[in-house]
């Protein structure tokens, strides 16, 4: 059992290996024509750009929260702080590389149908999956070693606790800079071109197009790697400080035969996860047919084989780690709560499929609203997103219910209910254990998504754009899974860290009243259900304000450079200055709403610890409705009008089509900007008030 975190970390690396060998694979495919090369690499040159700078901002901050952490906690919290944000970096950075790499390759593979294709762009994406897990882990296993069962810090568990804290800092700026980017692009490439210019997406006499394609690595691949890693981090870190925090634990006591196997089950779980979704990602194929459900269940089968992997992996695993104490009645009952947490999360997702893919009635209900404008489309979006939130919490909520109930069981009452808060934390790693191959298949959508406008840009065959719309297609609604994969886990996760937050509090020698008739709980309980509202409303009105700048530059050219809407040979557009406009906007807009995760929690916890909890249990349920509600109302919107531009109701240029235009750009910043930075938000807060949990009392 003393193995397991060394094997976690074999893990680690193996999925590192396989994260460089998919490069060389992706690496010795054709970029294509001389053209296509160009565009891949302007893109890619966008892209380093962007991250330098947000990285080099976000530093900044990093700086000062690694000093507040060393002054208010410990020194070896700070070190673990900025390895942690290091490690979220690095792979976003990764991914994005990859990504801009494999985008022409896609589109050259794609001359030769979807079995060529789908191949490439989700080896593509599989090196920022594997990259993400792999460091994730890596990371997480060498702070457990050194500083717990090699040193034995004082104050260890905040140590490791810190790791996580670093890299959600690094995912939240990373969600809401990369997702301001990547939609003010859209949203004014979308409606100067497709509604008011009337040409296609994509196309190369529209400005915006590069900084589009650009903002899909930005946002889509590196701000989602950062999320994942930080979800990824955060699920395995919860059980482990749950545990820690409600002994009040030192380091020299991980090892005690009681609490040794509640410490490395998580790190067990996490290593079954990762040899799974190896695996699993080598049985992605593609087949002949463009067809969109062909090409999901050749993509979903990784995902499929990890998943029944690590079920199996589990059970096994339980009884080996818990059998060999008195105070285990039934190990099979935390076997449940992760295959339980497994379940719900292969469930949220397919709730996410049903209300964004167009071959379900949702999408196709709003579709049919174009007919009728803008507006009824708008309607239909929303409705169907709030209406995809009751499905969602009903499976969250039997997901808590049954992940209690496991945990519960292995325990029996000889600790009161520790064991059903147990089981929860650990049904968050349950989600996110094949999160190697979940981010494979999300990095995919992003990758397709720019082979598209390769294609259109370079002026292509129409029959490669058709190929590399029905993965795009696909890729719409992998990310949606994805998403409820992440805001899944994180309401379990961020549960697990607030029972922490309670039992550190009670550590450092203060209570925690979360009786909501004491005043200040109260309070607290409507300022939390109030932050995402405002959390969002920021990041939205950032996106408009980015994307008015945007439109009113392609207007411009349009208007000024002679030749360049007629499409004249020779004529190009400015396709830097839309960049620098992204650019500029993202970085400025992305501090507030970054910033208010970590502050609102730090002046409330210093004002009252009564407050605070109240604060995260309403951002907590709140966040988690919102996130649900924006990533399935933006994905629905999304699809409708790709299905309008596969040929129904009158295909590209209609006016239902310049309907499903409108609709699509609101919903890009809820599904890509907002919607998916809330389940980071929610954990953010949460992990901040652990960490200083002992400097509030």
């Amino acid at each position: 059992m003393d193995a397991v975190p060394y094997l976690a970390l074999v893990s680690a690396l193996a999925a590192l290996g396989l994260a460089a060998y998919y490069y060389k694979v992706v690496e010795s495919a054709s970029p294509g024509n001389d053209r296509m090369v160009f565009l891949m690499t302007e893109i890619q040159k966008g892209a380093r750009a962007f991250l330098k700078q947000e990285y080099t901002w976000v530093s900044g901050f990093v700086v000062v929260m690694a000093i507040l952490i060393g002054v208010l906690i410990t020194p070896p919290a700070a070190l673990t702080y900025v390895f942690g944000a290091f490690l979220s970096a690095s792979a976003g950075y990764v991914g994005m590389t990859v990504a801009t790499m494999a985008n022409a390759r896609t589109t050259e593979a794609a001359k030769e149908g979807p079995a060529k294709a789908l191949p490439v762009a989700f080896r593509g994406g599989a090196v920022m999956g594997f990259s993400v897990a792999g460091l994730a882990l890596m990371g997480l296993m060498m702070v457990y070693i050194v500083f717990v069962k090699w040193i034995e810090v004082d104050q260890a568990f905040e140590v490791v606790t810190a790791y996580g804290l670093g890299a959600s800092s690094i995912a939240l700026f990373s969600r809401v800079g990369g997702g301001i980017f990547t939609k003010a692009a859209d949203v004014g490439a979308d409606l100067v071109g497709k509604v008011e210019a009337g040409i296609p997406e994509d196309d190369p006499r529209n400005p915006a197009t590069i900084a589009d394609n650009v903002g899909d690595n930005v946002g889509d691949v590196a701000g989602m790697g950062a999320d994942l890693f930080e979800s990824y981090v955060g699920s395995i870190i919860a059980p482990i400080a749950l545990v820690a925090f409600a002994g009040g634990l030192a380091a020299s006591q991980a090892g005690d035969a009681n609490v040794l196997p509640f410490m490395v089950f998580p790190m067990f779980i996490a290593l079954i996860g990762m040899v799974a979704s190896i695996l699993g990602s080598f049985f992605v194929k593609g087949g002949d047919s463009t067809d969109s459900g062909a090409l999901s269940r050749a993509l979903h089968m990784g995902t499929n084989v990890a998943m029944g992997l690590t079920g199996v992996g589990t059970i096994l695993g339980a009884f080996w780690i818990f059998n060999d104490s008195t105070l285990f009645e039934h190990p099979i009952g935390f076997a449940v709560s992760v295959i339980g947490g497994l379940v719900v999360g292969w469930a949220l997702g397919k709730t996410a499929e049903y209300y964004t893919s167009d071959h379900f009635g949702p999408v196709k209900k709003i579709a049919d609203q174009t007919k009728t404008g803008p507006a009824t489309t708008i309607l239909g979006g929303i409705s169907a997103g709030m209406i995809s939130v009751a499905a969602s919490v009903t499976l969250l909520a039997v997901g808590i219910g049954v992940a209690y109930w496991g945990g519960e069981y292995a325990l029996g009452d000889t600790v009161g209910n520790f064991g059903g808060i147990y089981g929860i934390a650990v049904a968050a790693i349950g989600m996110l254990a094949t999160t190697g191959v979940v981010v494979s298949v999300d990095a995919y959508g992003p990758i397709a998504d720019n082979a598209g406008g390769i294609a259109e840009m370079a002026e292509l065959d129409p029959s490669v754009r058709e190929v590399t719309d029905a993965l795009d297609s696909l890729g719409n609604t992998t990310a949606a899974v994805a998403k409820g994969f992440a805001v899944g886990s994180a309401a379990l996760t961020a549960l697990a860290l607030f029972k922490s937050f309670e039992f550190a509090i009670s550590d450092a020698g203060g209570t925690l009243n979360l009786n909501i008739g004491e005043v200040s709980v109260f309070i607290g309980l409507f300022l939390g259900a109030m932050l995402p509202f405002l959390f969002a409303a920021l990041t939205i009105d950032a996106v408009g304000r980015a994307a008015q700048e945007m439109i009113e530059e392609v207007r411009r050219q349009f208007r000024e450079i002679p030749g360049l809407r007629e499409g004249k040979e020779g004529v190009i557009p400015d396709s830097a200055r839309c960049v620098a406009i992204s650019t500029k906007a993202s970085l400025k807009e992305m501090v507030i709403p970054g910033a208010l995760a970590v502050v609102v929690p730090l002046v409330i916890g210093f004002i009252s610890v009564n407050a605070l909890g109240g604060f995260l249990a309403g951002a907590l349920v709140t966040g988690f409705c919102l996130a649900i509600f924006m990533a399935n109302s933006g994905g629905a919107w999304d699809n409708a009008k790709k299905y309008i531009e596969a040929g129904a109701l009158g295909g590209k240029g209609s006016e239902s089509h310049k309907a499903a235009v409108v609709g699509d750009t609101v919903g890009d910043p809820f599904k890509d900007t907002s919607g998916p930075a809330m389940n980071i938000l929610i954990k953010v807060m949460t992990i901040v008030s652990l960490v200083f949990a002992s400097a509030f009392v």
